[in-house]
């Protein structure tokens, strides 16, 4: 692998690359940060962080320190977009810092693990909580979640090849529904304990082992996900110092906060033994404090956030591998982009398809959620370990590059984050086992790319 930083297409042809305009203020960075953190994600992991931890404190505890790592790493990924700007993101950051092979080795990441690996458990997601007022067990048995998650990967299917988009506002007005979702929780928490209903509050939490605590913050890390894509806006702040850090910190400090109080309304209401067991803790506390009418109404939230999030990766995705596929060989089919839909239609039907063959790699594991974190964990924190670490490389290799901002407490902030991702990876590798092995095969399927990209070389 050649270790020198490499240019990119626009910069091998001489040309000046176009830089993002410095446009937002810290009010409008705080709502997009939120909106690319906060999803469906945490109405799923909460029973998974439960069954790994001991105690109430110990579940909290987990979730607060998932918030700060998470800020810290956001403070790396700053300092990265700031100095060096592209709508790549992280993509950019490891192509430049490792080289082009790398970088498509991360491309190949995103479109077989990454993101389909995401929408295949969002969409069990959708399917485990639609499956909480839609009862298809008659028919279908265990089943039931998985047909209603790749019949929903279908539909998305089809409206993105024909141009179908969930458009900026949309997006936004839905991040409203997610975080008015979570503030129910809280209400109907609240209801339970002024009814005398709260669960009753354990004893002292014992010492969870080392392992416990990695296998909890897998899946706490996974509902903080999309924080390396809200750090990429530092590279559009007007404030290019000072606009990042207070964006991040009011941005990641009210996920955490909404993140806390869904996990305390849960503890209250269904107890760290019920959230350990719950499919659908949300629409369960709802059902508890409300009857049916508040699970009917929790459920249709999940669901519609579920979707829009699938949505939004379903059109960022194929347009990745879309422009990937054509750096490395323009004759690829996935490199072919259809001028009458608007749409790379071979890289959305890829995407589809392989989304749909991990919904059924869950369903024959009856644990469809869990399967898929299995499966694309150990990937994902490994480019992030290596992201985390790029920071160090690229002070190094161009310490004269502009840097509007830099990381505090360098180094030992990026090494921390970077200590603390590899600790993760190691985690999800030791715990989850064949799915991780599973995950890294498919990665490792990709290194034949890499003798595309030197024919493309020497052509």
């Amino acid at each position: 692998m050649n270790s020198r930083s490499e240019p990119g297409p626009a910069e091998a042809a001489g040309q000046t690359a176009p830089v993002p305009a410095r446009q937002l203020d810290v009010r409008h960075a705080v709502a997009l940060c939120v909106g690319m953190v906060v999803g469906a994600g945490i109405f799923k992991t909460s029973p998974m962080v439960a069954q790994a931890l001991s105690g109430d404190a110990a579940l909290l505890a987990a979730w607060a320190l998932g918030g700060l790592l998470s800020f810290i790493g956001a403070l790396c990924f700053a300092e990265l977009a700031a100095a060096f700007p592209d709508p790549g993101g992280d993509y950019h950051f490891l192509r430049r810092a490792y080289g082009h092979r790398l970088g498509f080795l991360f491309a190949w990441s995103r479109f077989a693990v990454i993101h389909t690996g995401s929408m295949a458990l969002l969409a069990f997601v959708f399917g485990d909580y639609l499956a909480q007022v839609l009862d298809l067990s008659p028919w279908l048995g265990h089943h039931a979640s998985a047909t209603l998650a790749a019949g929903l990967i279908v539909l998305l299917t089809v409206l993105n090849l024909r141009g179908v988009r969930v458009g900026l506002g949309t997006q936004l007005g839905l991040l409203v529904v997610v975080i008015a979702a979570l503030l129910a929780l809280a209400f109907g928490a609240g209801s339970q304990i002024l009814a005398g209903h709260a669960a009753q509050a354990p004893g002292l939490p014992g010492a969870a082992a080392l392992q416990d605590w990695g296998m909890a913050l897998v899946f706490v890390f996974l509902a903080y996900g999309g924080w390396s894509d809200a750090a990429t806006l530092s590279a559009e702040m007007r404030d290019p110092q000072r606009g990042i850090v207070r964006a991040l910190l009011w941005g990641l400090g009210l996920v955490t906060g909404l993140y806390l109080l869904a996990n305390w309304a849960y503890l209250q209401v269904l107890g760290l033994e019920g959230l350990a067991r719950s499919e659908a803790p949300a629409a369960d506390l709802m059902r508890a404090a409300f009857g049916a009418p508040g699970e009917f109404v929790m459920v249709a939230l999940v669901s519609l956030t579920a979707l829009s999030v699938m949505n939004a990766i379903f059109i960022a995705s194929p347009r990745t591998t879309f422009a990937a596929a054509r750096d490395l060989a323009a004759e690829l089919q996935l490199a072919r982009w259809d001028p009458q839909r608007g749409t790379p239609t071979a890289a959305v039907l890829a995407t589809g398809a392989v989304a749909l063959a991990l919904v059924g790699m869950g369903a024959l594991t009856r644990d469809g959620f869990s399967t898929l974190v299995d499966y694309l964990s150990p990937v994902y924190w490994a480019f992030m370990s290596l992201s985390a670490l790029a920071l160090i490389v690229l002070r190094r290799r161009e310490p004269l590059a502009p840097r509007p901002f830099r990381v505090p407490l360098y180094p030992w902030l990026p090494l921390a984050f970077a200590a603390s991702s590899l600790y993760v990876l190691w985690s999800s590798v030791v715990y989850v086992k064949a799915g991780a092995l599973v995950g890294l095969g498919v990665l490792a399927l990709g290194l034949p790319l890499l003798f595309w990209q030197r024919r493309g070389d020497r052509g």
